[in-house]
Order: C-alpha cells, then sequence, then structure tokens
C-alpha cells in the first residue's frame, strides 16, 4: 500500500490536478463481478472510456487526439468486510496531446506532450458520465447473457441512478503531493485494518468498522473461522493485478515516457553504450527502502540515534546462535526462543473426540476389533 502509494507520486503522477472518480453498481450486478475477473476489466474500461468523453468535452483546446491518465484500483470489498465489488479511478484532471514538434526529429526521440486541463465539471456533467455508464454497462451484461434485455430496461428506468452510483467530489491539486499520496494509500489499502481488529474473550473478534453498517452497530462480533471465511471470499483471483494503467499512463502508450518524465522523482533514462551493460544496476526505481517507507507512514526516520542523533548504518547481519544469545543477554532481553504450541486438529474434530469419550470412557480405538469386511488396497494404473 505505502510503496505503491509512494511509486505512483514520486514517478507516475505528474504534478497536475488528479480527481477521484468511484463507481458503483446495483447489488444484482455485483455477483457477477465478484466472480468473473474479466467482467471487471471490462466494466472498468467502460467507465474509464466514457470518463474520458468527458474530460474532452470540458477541457478547452483538446482536440481529436488527446486522451487522458489514469490509475485504477479495483475493490472486492466493504467498509464491513462484505463483498462489494467497485472502483476507484485516480484521473488526471485534463487530457494530454502530443505536441508539435519543428524540424526532424530522432526515430527513438521522446515527443513533447500539451495537458489541457478540465473545467466546468459541474454535477449535471457527472450525472451524464453515470447514465451513459449504466447505459452501456447494462448493454454488456444483455450481451454476455448476464441478464435479460426486459430486465435491463426496467434497471434502466430505476429512479436514483438505478442503483449505479459514480462520485467524483475529491479533487486533489497538483501541487498538493502529500494529499495525492494519502489518496493513493486509501485506493491501495486492504480489505481490512488489523487495528480495527481486536479479541472480546476466547472464542469471539470484534472488528470495529469504520463507517455505521445498516443493521446496527459498527462493532462486527465473528468467530475466528467467520473472519477467515470473511476474508477468504475478498481474495482476489491469483495473477491478478488490483491496479491497473490506462490512457497515457498506460505501459504501452506513446505519451508515457513523456507523461511520467514530469514526474518530480523521475529518473532519466541510462546510458546505452554497450561497454557498460555489464555494470548497469538493474535495480527498479519502484523498490523503496524500508526505513524511507517508515519515514513517509510515521514522519520519523528510523534509521536515526536515539542518542546523539546522527545516521545510523547497517554494519553486519549476525545469524551464529551464540553470538546472538550474549548480545541479547548484554540489552536484557531474553534469549529463549517462544514456545510453540503444538499443532492439533480443526476444532470440529476435537469436539467430536470429546464427545465420544464423554459417551463411552472405556472406548479405546486401539482394542476395536478388525471389520468383518475386507476390501482391495492394490493400485490399479
Amino acid at each position: 500500500m505505502v510503496e505503491t502509494a509512494a511509486h505512483l507520486v514520486d514517478h507516475v503522477f505528474p504534478p497536475l490536478p488528479v480527481r477521484q472518480w468511484v463507481l458503483a453498481v446495483p447489488k444484482r450486478l455485483r455477483y457477477f463481478l465478484q466472480e468473473d475477473a474479466d467482467l471487471q476489466g471490462a466494466v472498468l474500461r467502460i467507465f474509464l472510456d466514457v470518463v474520458e468523453r468527458c474530460l474532452c468535452e470540458h477541457s478547452p483546446g483538446g482536440g481529436a487526439a488527446a486522451h487522458s491518465g489514469a490509475v485504477a484500483f479495483i475493490h472486492r470489498f466493504g467498509s464491513s468486510l462484505n463483498e462489494h465489488v467497485h472502483f476507484h479511478c485516480c484521473v488526471i484532471d485534463g487530457v494530454f496531446e502530443p505536441a508539435e514538434m519543428d524540424g526532424a526529429t530522432e526515430a527513438n526521440a521522446t515527443p513533447g506532450v500539451v495537458f489541457h486541463a478540465a473545467t466546468e465539471l459541474d454535477p449535471e456533467a457527472i450525472a451524464a458520465v453515470q447514465a451513459q455508464a449504466r447505459r452501456r454497462i447494462l448493454r454488456t451484461f444483455v450481451r454476455r447473457g448476464l441478464i435479460e434485455k426486459c430486465d435491463a430496461e426496467e434497471m434502466a428506468g430505476w429512479e436514483h441512478g438505478g442503483g449505479f452510483s459514480v462520485d467524483a467530489a475529491v479533487r486533489i491539486e497538483g501541487n498538493d503531493r502529500a494529499g495525492l499520496e494519502r489518496l493513493l494509500r486509501y485506493c491501495a489499502r486492504p480489505p481490512f485494518a488489523l487495528e480495527h481488529l481486536h479479541q472480546s474473550d476466547a472464542e469471539h473478534l470484534v472488528y470495529h468498522c469504520p463507517k455505521p453498517r445498516p443493521d446496527g452497530p459498527r462493532d462486527l462480533v465473528l468467530t475466528p473461522l467467520e473472519l477467515i471465511d470473511r476474508i477468504a471470499a475478498l481474495v482476489p483471483r491469483p495473477r491478478t493485478h488490483r491496479h491497473r494503467y490506462y490512457g497515457v499512463l498506460a505501459p504501452n502508450a506513446p505519451l508515457r515516457s513523456a507523461v511520467t518524465a514530469l514526474a518530480p522523482a523521475a529518473v532519466p533514462p541510462a546510458p546505452t553504450s554497450a561497454a557498460n551493460d555489464e555494470q548497469t544496476s538493474h535495480r527498479a526505481v519502484a523498490r523503496y527502502l524500508w526505513a524511507m517507507l517508515l519515514a513517509r507512514i510515521y514522519e520519523a526516520f528510523p534509521l536515526l540515534c536515539p542518542i546523539c542523533h546522527a545516521e545510523m548504518r547497517i554494519i553486519a547481519f549476525i545469524n551464529e546462535a551464540p553470538t546472538v544469545k550474549k548480545i541479547l543477554e548484554h540489552i536484557g532481553e531474553s534469549s529463549q526462543p517462544p514456545r510453540i504450541a503444538p499443532a492439533r486438529g480443526p476444532p470440529l474434530w476435537e469436539a467430536a473426540a470429546a464427545e465420544q469419550a464423554g459417551n463411552d470412557p472405556q472406548w479405546d480405538q486401539a482394542a476395536q476389533p478388525a471389520p468383518d469386511f475386507e476390501f482391495d488396497q492394490r493400485i490399479a494404473w
């Protein structure tokens, strides 16, 4: 979460205004989105295409070749650990188009870009995005055979957007990099926060929901197995991306290099001479030191000495047991490893064994007679 937000702020988003667009669909359609990752991508592409057309219409000076740039996050969860697929899209509030370059240029030259800021994005424009996205998404569900055409026509006539919700109230100015990083952390957050979870007794856990629940209080009381069941339902399909790049920020977009070069910490391209190819570091710019990430979260640098306030550095990694034990005893820490409880079976097995032992105290599995039937134990290839 923190590393993703830091990478996007430092190396992807230029210092331009960013608006958050949020799309939620009716409950009747969420089940299909929860089960079909390809359908999620199709709905997200429809929504971002509609948003791009809206930005082109409200960005004075933008031509036919203008495109927007966005990073979209797919959320499979709600605030109370419930299944609720919706989309958070951080869209640059305007459109880009290639700049006209005078004279001949090299074949690998990076083209310049011109940015046209969006204006007059009033509630009527956002309502038009919601209406157009609803019409196209319902048509996609009908085309895929997920709902009937008559049901789609009925849902299109529902009041209050027919269960489709589009929100674009959050806008971050271009010079507010700290605010943009907070927004990206919020979009990239996991399904639940450990600080909201605590144990009430030996058999129950309490999860404090950030928002009020529709059916009552904010506290959600669950058993450990119920908590695991809720979290398991929110796990996305393996090898799928939780955030995706669109428009000029897409991986293969012609203008991506020119747009990301405007980011505050963008790294210039390295020289391509054959002499130093073997010495070139392959370390990606997205990898951050753990100390820098902690400093961005808690605003305190962990590598500063608490006594002299000088910068500390790692001088060795100690993995020899006698040396580790000596150091721990010197600083007053326990040198004994924690006691690990033995493995056990599922709780239902223990309950069944206890019930069996209570019904017949003299029952012994080892003393039971052999069954009066036989079965073939040979392997048939």
